[in-house]
């Protein structure tokens, strides 16, 4: 009997979630791996189109106050051709943000994935604010149609040193739900992406553990206060921070 060839990949694809080595049946891929590929990119789509719902971040909220703001962009169609719409907020939700001044600010920010948000945001904040006792905290601010940069006029109108933007990443096809945390030393409209902080795939158990994200937030925005910058320049110093 002729034995069928092991398989050269099996070993590698235990390492990685990436496609390698995908199974063929003549020139073309299975039909398993196909259906697994469309599967995973209907997920992807829809964790685009997805629209958070403050509600369910709300219940997990309590204690802390809360805020409710959108962006320019006054739908999801809208947002996603107009990235520059979701970096500004609506005019109505300019009012709602009262000045503190405030160390630092929080913002949770559908972004494109809310379904990232809802299951990673509210656990990562709160294991951040542990790190962060005699600090004065902002409202949390609940963004929706909102892009990175939205946190940087609610930075500025809140009063605050310091924003960290937790927003659902673009989903990949292994990846819908993966959460992304940017922190911004003097927040204001015009901050570039050299000047943030950022932590990606924040996303248990396949990504980074909340435990570990908020570990290395608290580290950043205590030095992002005592040195009052961030982005590349604090990341020169990241080794030095974890030692």
């Amino acid at each position: 009997m002729t034995r069928e060839p092991a398989d050269p990949w099996a070993l590698l694809r235990t390492a990685t979630r990436a496609r390698i080595g995908l199974p063929r049946t003549g020139d073309a891929l299975s039909t398993a791996a196909v259906l697994d590929l469309a599967g995973d990119h209907a997920l992807a789509r829809d964790a685009v189109h997805d629209l958070l719902d403050p509600g369910v971040l709300r219940p997990h909220l309590d204690g802390l106050p809360v805020v409710e703001v959108a962006s320019a962009a006054p739908d999801r169609a809208t947002f996603l051709q107009r990235p520059d719409l979701g970096r500004r907020l609506a005019p109505a939700s300019r009012e709602l943000l009262q000045h503190g001044p405030y160390d630092v600010a929080f913002v949770l920010a559908d972004g494109l994935s809310a379904r990232a948000v809802h299951a990673h945001a509210v656990p990562t904040l709160r294991a951040t604010l542990e790190h962060l006792a005699g600090w004065s905290i902002g409202p949390v601010v609940v963004a929706t149609q909102a892009r990175v940069a939205l946190g940087d006029e609610v930075g500025e109108l809140l009063g605050a040193r310091c924003v960290v933007v937790l927003i659902g990443e673009r989903p990949g096809l292994s990846a819908p739900d993966s959460l992304g945390a940017y922190l911004t030393w003097g927040p204001r409209p015009g901050r570039r992406d050299s000047e943030r902080n950022c932590l990606s795939n924040i996303r248990p158990p396949q990504g980074q553990a909340v435990e570990k994200a908020a570990q290395t937030l608290g580290l950043l925005l205590g030095e992002a206060r005592r040195r009052e910058l961030s982005g590349v320049d604090l990341k020169d110093d990241f080794g030095q921070l974890e030692a």
